[in-house]
Order: structure tokens, then C-alpha cells, then sequence
């Protein structure tokens, strides 16, 4: 267990990681990884029961999926911050032949990775299957994953989320980043996911909100909040309020850092504004 400092440590260190894993091949996605951050550091140094000595099987281990999987920055760095590979690795971001890839994948054997992720819509489908297995194999682990607010816009979404809820799967906890932005602007503006806890409750789900998605201390007592609605037949969903670019303030709120490398002096003011904690790779 770690305490908020460790945790807000390793928060500063990520966020050093996603801008210079980006910043380096001058492709990526820091928005979302951003802003995503310390609830991902939060479930890997503090909330999941997992082992870095990596199987894809997961046995008594707690799971985790990101279905938006093109914040793979962020998703990378914690990995290695926790043991998962070298942090060195992190050198080789979207570098030919790297296991390291812009959207995650499994044929290249990193540890920590159980599904390829990218084509949004498909996570929360793959997240109740392993949540179902553990089920039928009496493991009493709990499986997470995370969603991007404009993924909601993929229909498969809803049919998981329906599927979820019939059948009871309280083991499952999927968590929304509702950030406000994606690709081509707000998503108010794309296409409006109106009123995210009604929707959600009106398919079955018990849904909680995490309304300051980049306090540490409020994500850690947001997530044990939700473990402890678990087990209740019904799934679980988080409605995480987050800011796209959070960390960096020429980033923050604005949809053009979705996928949007800085240049050199962009990233020195980054890491100006992220002082070094853990020690860069």
C-alpha cells in the first residue's frame, strides 16, 4: 500500500513518461493519458491484487482492461513503474519492432497487455467475459476496465452493458473517463451522450461518480467506494470526471491534444511543470 505522496510521485513521474514517449516518435495520444493518470496509477499501487511475475491467465489476481487503448502512454508507463518491464523499455515507444506499440497488442508477448485494445467499443465486452470466468472458476477477484466518454458513442457498448446487468456480472467494475473531448471535439458537439447515470441505470448498473477524477485521494476512496457496491448483482460503472491534458496547462480541456505530440519547447515546459520524481528512463 502506498501513501498520497508515493502515489502523487508516481502521478508526476507518469505524466514525465507519456510526454516523452510521445514527444520522441512525434506521435500519440498525451490528452487522455493525461488525464487518466492517477486513476490508473491508483489501481496498480494501490486498489488490484496483481503480480508483476505476468501470466495472461490471471489466476487470483484482480484484472484490468483499457478498452481505449490508444492511451497507451499512460497505460505503459504505469506498468513499468510497477514492475511489469525494464522502464528503460519506455525508450522504444512506436519504434519498429517494438513491443511497445501505439495501440497495445499481445502477439509481441508484453507483460501486463491481455488484449490488443484501439477499436474502441470492445472492452467492456472482453472485461464481462473475464469477469464471468472468474466467476465459474469460483475466483473471487474483481475485473476492471476503463472507456473513453466518446467510446459510449459505439453501439457494442450498450449491448455489453445490457448483457452485463441481465446476467448479474458484480464483479466487474468499468470506469468512464468523462473528460468531454475526443478526436474531433466535445463530445457534446459529436454526438451527445446525454445523461450518462440515468443511462446506465436504466440498463441495471449501480453507477457512482468521482466528480475530481484527477485528485489522487478522491480517485482512491472513489474506487474502494465502488468495490464495496460490488458483489450485489449488479455491475458496477464509475463516471470518472477528468481533464483531457490535466498536468500540463497548455494541454488541459482542449480536444487538439488528443492525439497531438508537443514539440521541444512544449515539452520542456511539460517537464517544467512535472518535476522528476522516480527518475527518467
Amino acid at each position: 500500500m502506498a501513501d498520497i505522496q508515493q502515489l502523487k510521485d508516481i502521478v508526476t513521474q507518469v505524466r514525465r513518461d507519456i510526454v516523452r514517449q510521445v514527444h520522441a516518435v512525434n506521435s500519440g495520444h498525451p490528452g487522455g493519458s493525461l488525464g487518466c493518470a492517477e486513476f490508473i496509477v491508483t489501481l496498480y499501487n494501490e486498489i488490484m491484487d496483481h503480480d508483476p511475475d505476468f501470466s495472461m491467465d490471471g489466476v487470483n489476481e484482480d484484472l484490468f482492461f483499457l478498452s481505449n487503448g490508444h492511451i497507451s502512454p499512460v497505460y505503459y508507463s504505469v506498468l513499468a513503474r510497477a514492475g511489469y518491464f525494464p522502464v528503460e523499455e519506455l525508450n522504444t515507444f512506436r519504434k519498429l519492432n517494438t513491443r511497445l506499440q501505439g495501440h497495445p497488442t499481445t502477439h509481441e508477448g508484453l507483460p501486463g497487455i491481455r488484449i490488443a485494445s484501439g477499436s474502441l467499443g470492445q472492452g467492456m465486452s472482453v472485461a464481462i467475459g473475464a469477469a464471468l470466468a472468474k466467476k465459474l472458476n469460483n475466483d473471487d477477484k474483481t475485473v476492471f476496465s476503463l472507456h473513453g466518454d466518446g467510446e459510449l458513442q459505439e453501439g457494442q457498448i450498450w449491448e455489453a452493458a445490457m448483457y452485463a446487468s441481465a446476467n448479474h456480472v458484480d464483479n466487474l467494475i468499468a470506469t468512464i473517463d468523462v473528460n468531454g473531448q475526443q478526436i474531433d471535439g466535445s463530445t457534446d458537439a459529436v454526438l451527445s451522450l446525454g445523461d450518462l447515470k440515468n443511462k446506465f441505470e436504466a440498463f441495471g448498473w449501480e453507477v457512482l461518480t468521482i466528480e475530481k477524477g484527477n485528485d489522487i485521494e478522491a480517485v482512491v476512496n472513489g474506487v474502494r467506494e465502488a468495490i464495496s457496491l460490488s458483489r450485489k448483482r449488479k455491475p458496477i460503472c464509475i463516471l470518472l470526471h477528468t481533464e483531457m491534458g490535466n498536468g500540463v496547462d497548455f494541454m488541459m480541456g482542449s480536444h487538439k491534444w488528443h492525439g497531438v505530440a508537443p514539440n521541444d519547447e512544449q515539452l520542456e515546459s511539460a517537464l517544467a511543470q512535472n518535476p522528476e520524481t522516480l527518475g527518467d528512463y
